[in-house]
C-alpha cells in the first residue's frame, strides 16, 4: 500500500505541460490503475485520506482526458 501511495503522490506532482499524446494516454491509464488500487484499500478501512487522494488523482485524470478528446466546436 505504501508503494501505491508513493506512486499516487508522484503522479500528482507530475508536470502536465509539453506532454505528447502517447504520454497523456499512458498517464490516464496510470491514473486509472492508481485509483482502482487505492479504492481496494479504501473499501476495507474507509480512511478519508485515501478518498482525498483518489479525488485529486481523478481531477487530474479528467484534465488529461479532456485534453486527449479535444474541445467540441459548435
Amino acid at each position: 500500500m505504501d508503494l501505491l501511495l508513493e506512486q499516487a503522490l508522484e503522479f500528482e506532482n507530475m508536470k502536465m505541460s509539453h506532454m505528447s499524446t502517447s504520454d497523456r494516454v499512458e498517464a490516464s491509464r496510470k491514473a486509472k490503475f492508481l485509483i482502482l488500487g487505492i479504492n481496494g484499500f479504501y473499501k476495507k478501512n474507509k480512511d478519508e485520506k485515501l478518498m482525498d487522494i483518489m479525488k485529486r488523482i481523478t481531477e487530474k485524470k479528467r484534465k488529461i482526458e479532456k485534453r486527449l478528446k479535444g474541445r467540441l466546436t459548435v
